[in-house]
């Protein structure tokens, strides 16, 4: 095992818990054979191309595809691959089209697949590619005082950028895996390895030093945002769109202080919590200073669809464009759509998401009681259930006769003729990848299908100004009660949370919410799953650090049973709407250890400061 993993990484230390050496490669394959160290790093095109590997990693070395970069660690990258499932599918916010490795790993079961996301380099190595870029930034680091042809200005955003992508490579790490030691030098093969772990808060404190030290690197560069702010010539156009800025720094400090704030790694109560709430304050002001802002209602899609970048995005990665029939969609996307009979899987909203969607008027629909209360008041109806939502329902979710390019309205539903089952266009059964939720997933789809064979563009917001909003609202709301503010801010909880509703055309949070921590606590988790579902992975992080993963992952998930029907009194759509328990192996089970991913079953026992995480 040990030599296999060397042969496939390759360099001086990239697992810490896993790795020998292979030592003298301390290019990790340079830029051009031959050169020596100070040709690398004296020279400012060598130096772009050997540090630039941790943005563009993948290549052929020899007989492996290596693919040791940042993209791994996507969210929008980890789901355009052929294991068919996506974060929040291992989560009971979606179900997949097929019964694979998604079911398999909500069921509990993850030690058998866990490689895939390891170190094979055929799939996503998060684990590898994170060290290795981690490796990168410290190296150069270390040699950035060779550079000799490139501005100060130059020399700093490298500073800024190594920073930044160190810190978010330790981040990525300590979502999925958990605590690490924290690594800010080039270890050699003579240096001990088996470093004990931080605490989780420890960890996440010295990403959020990181990023500030990145934000200072861009400070000097002149870097806080790469391209000019809106109404300037180059608005959003900048070749260096991709790579992140100081603004991109200061949001992501506040994001691992929300994380350190968070139930899972707290270690100070209400001091994490204040701290995390500042971070996310100075962070909305920065980004606010230079220009970026909330996209209107009309242009929310732009945000991660249909256009390169967006002035919301404060860090972004673009995609590409994708046709219809794309491989890598396939996962992603549903096979009826798609026109892929049994290869395609896809993402389906289950019914415990559709019911966070609240109505137009601002009532929850979470429980019977909610929906009860909804009802009594002329605002919701169980056969009726698709009218009068919030806004973004009807951007995110394809239901039973929603309008869909190249289907006119979505037929979702079956009936009964001479006693046999006949299932509407989008449940054509001769597909393997069919929703069995009665739902499709709209928001990051593209509107592309056999139907409608256009080829849209993709971009992952790797995080936006309308998350900060929200990290503000939740970290003070539990620093300083719903209408409280941090030090120096003009916003409280409540009106953070607000502006994030407004823009989406929704009213204020209802009085009988606002009157508590506790109560505003369960509408601002709410609002973070429906304003940021289904990109980002952001829903299955948020469910452990809030320690809610057991009672959501321990419930049952629901579908939408459609039928068509004679319209009547009872049934005045002409459907009748039934809630129904997915089958039983779609369902989810929780265990402790599911807070993090394990590592290899056979490289439990080689550390011994060093504590692995439980093989599930």
């Amino acid at each position: 095992m040990m030599k296999r993993l060397i042969t496939i990484l390759c360099i001086p230390v990239l697992l810490i818990l896993l790795l020998g050496s292979c030592v003298e490669d301390y290019l990790d394959k340079a830029p051009e054979s031959g050169l020596t160290p100070d040709d690398v790093f004296s020279k400012y095109e060598n130096f772009k191309k050997y540090f630039d590997d941790i943005y563009e990693g993948n290549r052929l070395d020899g007989s492996t595809w290596r693919a040791y970069n940042i993209k791994n660690a996507y969210s929008l990258y980890f789901d355009f691959w052929d294991q068919k499932y996506t974060l929040e599918a291992l989560t009971d916010m979606s179900d997949m089209g097929r019964v694979m490795d998604a079911q398999v790993i909500k069921a509990g079961q993850i030690s058998a697949i866990i490689n895939k996301m390891t170190y094979d380099p055929q799939r996503r190595p998060i684990l590898g590619s994170m060290f290795y870029i981690v490796r990168k930034c410290n190296t150069a680091l270390k040699n950035i005082g060779m550079l000799k042809d490139a501005s100060q200005a130059d020399i700093n955003d490298f500073k800024g950028q190594a920073h930044f992508i160190r810190a978010f490579a330790h981040f990525e790490l300590f979502r999925l895996w958990g605590p690490m030691p924290y690594l800010t030098t080039v270890m050699g093969q003579d240096d001990e390895w088996d470093i004990p772990r931080l605490s989780k808060r420890e960890t996440l404190v010295r990403i959020a030093m990181d990023m500030d030290s990145a934000a200072m690197y861009f400070e000097q560069a002149d870097l806080m945002r790469r391209d000019p702010g809106p109404g300037v010539a180059g608005h959003l156009n900048d070749p260096e769109q991709k790579r992140p800025t100081g603004v991109a720094a200061k949001a992501f400090k506040a994001r691992a202080l929300l994380y350190a704030a968070s139930p899972l790694n707290n270690e100070k109560g209400n001091v994490d919590w204040e701290d995390a709430a500042k971070a996310s304050w100075e962070a909305i002001q920065i980004a606010e200073k230079y220009g970026y802002e909330l996209l209107p209602l009309d242009d929310y899609k732009k945000n991660y669809i249909g256009t390169t970048y967006s002035n919301e995005q404060l860090w972004a990665w673009y995609a590409g464009t994708k046709a219809y029939n794309a491989g890598d969609l396939n996962g992603q996307m549903n096979g009826v759509f798609g026109g892929g009979k049994t290869g395609w899987s896809g993402e389906c909203p289950t019914q415990n998401t559709v019911d966070k969607f609240e109505t137009k008027w601002g009532e929850p629909l979470n429980t019977p009681a909610d929906r009860q209360a909804a009802a009594a008041a002329g605002h919701y109806s169980e056969q009726d259930p698709y009218k009068d939502r919030d806004p973004r329902f009807y951007i995110d979710i394809i239901y039973n006769t929603a309008p869909v390019p190249g289907y006119g309205n979505a037929k979702i539903y079956y009936e009964t003729k001479d006693g046999a089952a006949v299932y509407g266009q989008l449940l054509d059964q001769s597909y393997a990848g069919i929703t069995r939720t009665g739902y499709y997933e709209r928001k990051t789809w593209g509107e592309q299908s056999v139907n409608n064979k256009t080829t849209p563009q993709y971009t992952d917001p790797l995080i936006r100004l309308g998350e900060l909003y929200l990290n503000y609202a939740e970290a003070a709301n539990e620093a300083y009660g719903p209408n409280g503010t941090a030090p120096g801010a003009s916003m409280t909880a409540l009106q953070a949370l607000n502006r994030i509703r407004t823009r989406a055309g929704m009213p204020n949070v209802l009085p009988a919410y606002a009157t508590s921590k506790d109560k505003l606590r369960d509408r601002i988790k709410n609002e973070r799953t429906i304003e940021l579902c289904f990109e980002g992975g952001h829903y299955y992080h948020d469910i452990r650090r809030w320690k809610d993963a057991p009672k959501v992952m321990g419930g049952t998930l629901y579908r939408m049973n459609v039928e068509k029907v004679p319209a009547s009194t009872a049934y005045p759509t002409g459907f009748k709407y039934t809630r129904m328990p997915l089958s039983s192996d779609r369902q989810t089970r929780w265990k402790e250890a599911m807070y993090y991913l394990p590592f290899n079953t056979e490289d439990m026992y080689k550390m011994k400061n060093f504590v692995p995480n439980e093989v599930w």
